[in-house]
């Protein structure tokens, strides 16, 4: 699943792409992805919208439109958004013959199943694989409110994410193994499950620790460690070790650079380790973690 990197990546990409250009008509194959029903009523809400500029609520994209209409994007497992020039072809939408950026035609592109035409010729279409993507239309006033995004917790890059709070969020979950624990929305917004590997790797805790275990020097190392993570996603594009792609249909990079995630076997790249990193499921969830520099001290 896109976590905070991807989507800031993607929201960076409608801020450059799209302010200024409106609506003028909307398509779709798979009604389920669209919550805002019928979806009669939602394609007639938007034809006409302006786009004004786009925001990150956790793992949530908002794109705020004109006459106090936001449109609610959450890419789940494994969906996308890309801008280019498309066509309809035989029932599937590939990019036209005019379309000179390669990348969007890329094999894990091509599961187009809601299209925003644009009024400039060009289309911005959600892309997913497994068709579990969610969309819906806001009010721009009342938004924050919304039931999509109303408990989301602190967001981690804003500078009113100090110590004090991190660890007053941590400390609602005291029995909660420290992995599943980061990834619970409600506490900290947008981290998922290949960044909590990497966070807790670099901060040398266990994913099983429980929080109520950890001591504060543990506690520190992890908040010390989710702003620079977070960071190194944004830096290379996002994660493409599945189906992430960039609004322009390109991979990121990040994939490249996992200390942890999906390194199995692998020896640990920590100065001075000679660990190997080993995987293990935690609730439910896949957990990669060294088994030398990273150990379980309470169970």
């Amino acid at each position: 699943m896109p976590e905070l990197p991807e989507v800031q990546t993607t929201v960076s990409g409608i801020n450059e792409t799209l302010p200024g250009l409106s609506i003028s008509d909307v398509w779709t194959d798979w009604e389920k992805m669209i919550h805002y029903r019928p979806f009669s009523a939602f394609k007639k809400a938007l034809i006409g919208e302006k786009f004004l500029k786009a925001e990150r609520r956790g793992k949530n994209i908002l794109i705020h439109c004109s006459r106090d209409k936001t449109i609610l994007i959450h890419m789940k497992m494994t969906g996308h958004i890309m801008y280019g020039h498309y066509h309809l072809q035989k029932n599937k939408w590939i990019p036209h013959p005019t379309e000179k950026n390669e990348a969007l035609k890329d094999p894990y592109n091509r599961f187009i199943h809601v299209v925003f035409y644009l009024n400039n010729g060009k289309h911005l279409v959600f892309a997913d694989t497994r068709k579990f993507g969610k969309i819906d239309l806001l009010n721009s006033k009342t938004h924050l409110t919304s039931k999509h995004i109303a408990n989301i917790g602190p967001e981690p890059l804003l500078k009113s994410f100090t110590f004090p709070v991190f660890k007053k969020q941590i400390n609602k979950r005291p029995q909660g193994k420290i992995k599943t624990v980061l990834m619970d929305q409600e506490l900290v917004a947008g981290i998922g499950n290949i960044y909590s590997d990497e966070i807790l790797w670099r901060s040398a805790v266990h994913p099983e620790e429980r929080v109520i275990n950890l001591t504060k020097k543990n506690l520190k190392k992890i908040f010390e460690s989710i702003v620079p993570t977070l960071k190194h996603g944004l830096d290379f594009g996002g994660d493409s070790t599945s189906d992430y792609r960039n609004i322009h249909g390109e991979r990121g990079k990040f994939q490249n650079k996992h200390e942890a995630y999906r390194r199995t076997g692998e020896t640990c790249q920590k100065n001075g380790c000679k660990g190997i990193i080993t995987r293990k499921i935690v609730n439910g969830r896949s957990a990669h973690f060294c088994l030398v520099h990273q150990i379980l001290h309470f169970t």
